[in-house]
Order: structure tokens, then sequence, then C-alpha cells
């Protein structure tokens, strides 16, 4: 008998003030990326899928963004124009 399954990862990459797409309010962003890891025999082995998206603190909307796109808003917050970056992502599993 053979278990195998996946397992999601959510790791919070920075906080970005940016104006959000769905209320128009200037408010604090969470850059995500939620990593989905193939298991076998309740052991993590390898990612097979990878999403970044930011989410507004006041409405709630998510937004989904590219791998590229996560890397400009990081460095944006690392250089402080944008908010605050976190030097290690914090590792929380998620239900999916």
């Amino acid at each position: 008998m053979i278990i195998f399954g996946t397992k999601g990862y959510l790791y919070q990459l920075a906080i970005l003030t940016l104006v959000c797409g769905q209320c128009g309010n200037p408010a604090a962003h969470t850059l995500r990326k939620r990593v989905t890891k193939f298991t076998l025999f309740f052991v993590p082995l390898f990612p097979i899928s990878t999403k970044y998206a930011t989410q507004c603190t006041f409405c709630g909307a998510e937004q989904k963004v590219t791998k590229e796109q996560a890397e400009q808003l990081q460095a944006q917050a690392a250089s402080g124009q944008g908010g605050q970056q976190y030097g290690q992502p914090q590792q929380q599993p998620y239900q999916s």
C-alpha cells in the first residue's frame, strides 16, 4: 500500500502599502507565496505548484501576480519604498 498526496504551504513574503484595485483604498497588502508539494508517506518531496498573490487588509480582496511581479514587489519592500519585508518567510501550512 502506497500513501501519497499533496500538502500546501503559505509564505508571507512582505507587507506593502498599495492602492487596492477592488475597493480603491490605499491600504496594506500582504504579498504571499503558496507552494503545493507532493508527499509520499506524509513526507513532502518536491513542489508541484507555486503561486503568488497580494491580499488587501482593508477589504480582503486577493489578486494573483506573476513571479516577476512578486519579485519586483519584494524588492520594492526591501528598498523601503512600499513597506516592511520579513527576513525569513513564516511557514504556515494551509488545508487544500
